[in-house]
């Protein structure tokens, strides 16, 4: 009689990617749509952006 163990995965394995962040270096005031925040770290060359803090500072989001 044999038996055969397998402990392998079935499909793709996939990896968790971190989120990095960094304040905005050009969005200037008070940080008050997500939207706004967004488009400025998109165009500094992040993937997106969000308010965050007491301050409402813009902060830059990527993956890394």
């Amino acid at each position: 009689m044999l038996l055969f163990s397998s402990t392998a995965e079935v499909g793709p394995k996939v990896a968790e990617a971190r989120t990095c962040e960094t304040r905005s270096h050009r969005f200037k005031g008070i940080c008050g749509r997500k939207a706004n925040c967004a488009a400025v770290c998109q165009a500094e060359g992040f993937q997106g952006g969000h308010c965050r803090g007491f301050r409402r500072r813009c902060f830059c989001t990527k993956h890394c």
